[in-house]
Order: structure tokens, then C-alpha cells, then sequence
């Protein structure tokens, strides 16, 4: 959830009711299969306007079910590939808090750590204090960091900063020009800058930076080749289907070409399928030791507003739970970058997924962003809860 997303998403939050979350056509006996739901999922969101959509779900016996609906490229027309690369935007944010989970495991930081601990005199000035916010809190997005990222929100905008790179210092020195949102521990409130400083402490702590260690202690050994961090590349690797951004009527603009303004956090892409099998793994305890994975689990509410985007979604340390329409919840963290717009969920025993990515935000009024994400939802839900008993 990057600068521009959390812009956009704050006009949707203004509403005072969301639009239907259409999660009651849960797959059930002698309704559609698992693979027409998908199908019908996929083309729904295609419905609404977004011009490109992918999407796969996995069931427990390993059967995967993939639909596309849409076109990758508005100007020629061809298809969305079915396992094309997209900008995994803040869904690294779970990557970043494996590793650091994982270097609690092993005692090389502790949860409970400073922040000044590791970064003596980053976190100052107005208010700001690194002596008293933790680890955990920056990884569960309790800090009362304030979050501002450099971000676009006009066609005009998009052209003049998308090739402009930020380092982490000067990220984080933007965010110190604001007094905390709150006392550290006293509230929520989703902060990238959390995030920046969580890849500062992990070079500190280990000597590589952040990108090396995910590729070391996850990518590798689950053999995720396709998930690649891309640096200062304002490209991706194909195939992948062009990203667009709606920003008013008639103002619809390929925002493919850019550099993701945290480069060192958020550069990262990846496909349906690695995404899938990434959560599956984390939720199997194949990545963390059970006493990791369960503080990982360890959620708190989210904001009022953020409430209204996701009912009833709690936040742990980088992973989010939402409920099921079936019964039970949902892990994930969805992600939102340059015009892709990502939904993932896995169930608590990491045996059923799915990840839907749409290359196309419709970021102009509050009513097409609650639609997109309401039917991305749906989808996740409708794939989560196919052959449940408590499905509706």
C-alpha cells in the first residue's frame, strides 16, 4: 500500500457505507465448479472496468484452478498471460517480516528491540522518539510513525516523478517533519516508513541488505525464481500485462514505466503462482518455528477507517486476517503499486489459496474503489470457502 494507493484509499474511506462485498455465492453443492467460480470471478472484476485480470487458486489436494478475463495492453488487445509478473507492491511487507521473524528465531534481534537499538538516532525530532517504539510495533504498524511516501495522484504528476529514486534515509527523514499519529503501542495506522526502517535494521543486523536476505532465507530455498527484486528498473520482466491508472473520466494512462518510489521495499515482482506458494509454505510453518509464525499471528484491530475497507480484518506482524463468509478466517496482505492492484489469501492450515492481480487502478472515485476491492474480495473468499460445509 503504497503513497499513492493510501490517497486513493482514503477517498474511499470517506464513504459512509461499503458497497456490497458479494461474498454470499460462495461455491456450494450443485452450484458452479471451483474453476467456473474463478472464471466468473475474474470476469466480474473485468466487468467493472479494469482492463486486466489474472487470478489462481489452489486446493488442498494441489488442483489449481487459473482464469484471465481482460486484455494486457489497451492499445493492441492481447491476452492477459496466465502467470504474467506484476509489481508485488506491499505484499513484500510479509517477505521483510519472515526475515525478521526469522532473525528473532535465531537471536540475532529481539521483537521487544528499539528501535534506537539498531538505528541510534534515526527516529527523532517533533515528537519522534526510537528509544520507545520496538520492532514489533513497526512490523505491526503501531509505531505512530506518520507515513509520507512521495506519491502521484494526476497524470501530470505520474509523468515528472516516475523516475525519481529516494533512499531510505531521505524516506524516513520526510516522515520525522511530522509529529507521531500517536503514542507508540496507543494505536494503528498503516506506515510504510515502518517498513523502510525494518530494511535498515535487517542490513544492521545481518550485513546485506534486505533484498539479499529474502532471496537467501525464502525465495531460494522455496524455489521461487519468478519473484525477483528489480531495483531502480522502472521495468518488468515478461511476459506481464501493462499497468494503467484511471485518473478521471476519459483519463485512463499505461503507468507501467516507473520506479516504485521505496525501491529498496517495494521493487519486488512476482507471479500468481510464487505468491500462492509463498503464503502456502508460511502458514505450513515451513518458513518460521511454530513460536514465530504463532507471534506472527498475533493480531491487533486496524483503524476505524481501515475497518470499513476490510470488516472485520486484524493486523499481526505483517499479515493480515480477514473473516470468511464459510466460517473461520483468512490470512493475506494485498498490495497496490503503479497501476497493479494485488488480493492474495491462504486458510489457516495453508492449504487452500488464491491471488487475484489486477493491472488496472481505478483509483478516481471512492465508488470505483470500493468496487474493485469489494469484487477482489469476493473472489479470495469465493476460492477460500469452495467445498466448505459452511459455505452459504
Amino acid at each position: 500500500m503504497t503513497a499513492t494507493l493510501r490517497k486513493h484509499l482514503a477517498m474511499a474511506l470517506g464513504v459512509a457505507t461499503l458497497l456490497a462485498a458479494g461474498v454470499a455465492a460462495a461455491a456450494q453443492p450443485g452450484g458452479p465448479s471451483p474453476a467456473e467460480q474463478l472464471r466468473r470471478d475474474t470476469e466480474a472484476i473485468h466487468a467493472l472496468g479494469v482492463s486486466g485480470v489474472q487470478a489462481r487458486a489452489i486446493a488442498p489436494d494441489g488442483r489449481q484452478s487459473v482464469a484471465t478475463s481482460g486484455t494486457a495492453d489497451l492499445s493492441t488487445g492481447r491476452p492477459v498471460p496466465s502467470d504474467g509478473y506484476f509489481r508485488m507492491a506491499s505484499t513484500s511487507k510479509t517477505l521483510v517480516a519472515t526475515v525478521v521473524l526469522q532473525l528473532d528465531a535465531e537471536g540475532g534481534l529481539s521483537l521487544d528491540d528499539t528501535v534506537d537499538h539498531w538505528l541510534p538516532g534515526v527516529v527523532r525530532g517533533n515528537g519522534n522518539d526510537g528509544s520507545r517504539i520496538t520492532i514489533r510495533h513497526l512490523l505491526q504498524h503501531t509505531s505512530g510513525i506518520h507515513d509520507d511516501l512521495p506519491g502521484y495522484t494526476t497524470p501530470e504528476e505520474y509523468y515528472r516523478q516516475r523516475h525519481d529514486i529516494h533512499g531510505p534515509e531521505q524516506l524516513v527523514a520526510r516522515a520525522m517533519a511530522h509529529a507521531p499519529d500517536f503514542p507508540p503501542g496507543e494505536g494503528w495506522e498503516y506506515s510504510n516508513t515502518g517498513y523502510v526502517l525494518l530494511d535498515m535494521i535487517i542490513q544492521k543486523a545481518t550485513g546485506q541488505p534486505a533484498h539479499r536476505e529474502i532471496e537467501d532465507r525464502v525465495l531460494r530455498p522455496l524455489g521461487l525464481d519468478r519473484t525477483r527484486w528489480m531495483g531502480t528498473s522502472p521495468t518488468l520482466p515478461r511476459p506481464h500485462a501493462k499497468a494503467y491508472q484511471l485518473f478521471g473520466p476519459g483519463s485512463v494512462v499505461d503507468v507501467t514505466d516507473q520506479i516504485p518510489v521505496d525501491h529498496e521495499n517495494l521493487s519486488w515482482v512476482t507471479t500468481t503462482r510464487d505468491e500462492n506458494d509463498f503464503l502456502r509454505a508460511l502458514l505450513t510453518g515451513r518458513l518460521l518455528p511454530a513460536r514465530q509464525l504463532a507471534e506472527m499471528k498475533r493480531t491487533v484491530p486496524v483503524s476505524a477507517e481501515v475497518q470499513r475497507l476490510w470488516p472485520g480484518g486484524r493486523y499481526g506482524l505483517g499479515l493480515v486476517e480477514r473473516p470468511l463468509s464459510c466460517g473461520g478466517t483468512y490470512w493475506s496482505h494485498e498490495g497496490g503499486d503503479g497501476g497493479y492492484i494485488t488480493l492474495n489469501g491462504v486458510t489457516d492450515d495453508g492449504r487452500r489459496s488464491s491471488v487475484v492481480s489486477m493491472s488496472e487502478a481505478r483509483g478516481d472515485t471512492p465508488e470505483h474503489i470500493l468496487d474493485q476491492e469489494n469484487a477482489a474480495s469476493a473472489l479470495i473468499d469465493h476460492a477460500l470457502c469452495a467445498g466448505s460445509p459452511g459455505a452459504p
